[in-house]
């Protein structure tokens, strides 16, 4: 890379396709419509945006197809989130962490410091650090990432050959006369053009093992026990959503009605977190052979208090 890592952030990249722009500057505007341009201009003034040998481009840098640029992505509007993130376990090849609600896993779109990857990258002083799996930004709990990148490709292997044990809990409000344990299987796929999934006819490629651990009082809230057997982004949000019983305080699933000339949605208020928790994540080691087992100690906040306001 012909960037550095700067304050644990690496830097990100964008390919220059074949296309009429004359400058630099005018595909640049139309690759990032929503940056100003005047912030633009001053990034390329500066020479923060350089191309793969390390030459700094400029505004009349005339365009050249089939190539790459590098630059720092910043958020000057990113908000902090006021959680720890404690670390569960360390060694030489893993740093497992006990993740709170609210904080991405790693930088994308509006979250990019305030991360835990790049918190995690600063604190312990290791620019090598990077994820073996993804936790949504709203789900709190177990995640695991690898200190020394030889190792990587063997841990991130054991999550795509679904060797790894997961379990979550989450609490939801099931229908009358809903009966536990089941296990729910179905097709899920990518909403085109949107962030969310969704359910579609066909061969099932997701299956969730659900089964209850208590009534929480005399509201109907449940606390259940989770196993994705199958790894599908939302899965389990979507899953309980179907069944007729959302995770509390989600705000994705059911899916809001789509406006498309407002594709952002309102920001989560720090104080309703998404019922959903990481309890546990197991598997057998690919270097030394031993069992690894690593618990969150954290609680629902809907366990804690049994009541529907949580």
């Amino acid at each position: 890379m012909p960037l550095p890592e700067r304050d644990g952030i690496p830097p990100s990249r964008v390919y220059l396709p074949e296309g009429p722009w004359e400058r630099l500057l005018d595909f640049l505007s139309e690759r990032f419509p929503r940056m100003p341009q005047a912030l633009l201009l001053s990034r390329l003034e500066a020479g923060d945006i350089v191309d793969e040998y390390g030459v700094a481009q400029r505004a009349d840098t005339p365009y050249q197809a089939r190539r790459w640029l590098w630059y720092y992505r910043e958020v000057p509007d990113e908000v902090p989130v006021p959680f720890e993130l404690p670390v569960l376990y360390r060694d030489a090849r893993l740093v497992v962490v006990d993740k709170p609600h609210f904080m991405a896993t790693t930088p994308s779109g509006r979250y990019l410091r305030h991360t835990a990857l790049v918190r995690l990258r600063n604190e312990l002083g290791l620019s090598t650090l990077s994820p073996i799996h993804r936790l949504d930004r709203e789900t709190a709990g177990v995640l695991v990432f690898c200190v020394d990148p030889a190792y990587r490709g063997r841990y991130q292997a054991l999550f795509q050959a679904r060797e790894v044990g997961k379990e979550y809990e989450a609490v939801a409000r099931p229908p009358a006369g809903f009966e536990f344990p089941l296990v729910y299987r179905s097709r899920m796929e990518e909403m085109l053009g949107r962030f969310l999934m969704h359910e579609v006819a066909g061969p099932a490629n997701s299956e969730t093992r659900i089964e209850l651990l208590s009534w929480l009082g005399d509201n109907g809230l449940a606390h259940l026990r989770l196993e994705p057997l199958t790894g599908r982004k939302h899965q389990l949000r979507v899953h309980l959503n179907a069944l007729g019983m959302p995770i509390v305080n989600d705000s994705f699933y059911p899916p809001a009605p789509y406006d498309e000339n407002n594709e952002t949605r309102a920001e989560e208020s720090f104080q309703r977190p998404l019922q959903l928790l990481a309890r546990a994540i197991e598997f057998r080691d690919p270097v030394d052979g031993r069992t690894r087992r690593f618990e969150s100690v954290r609680t629902l906040s809907c366990v804690e208090s049994g009541v529907p306001e949580c």
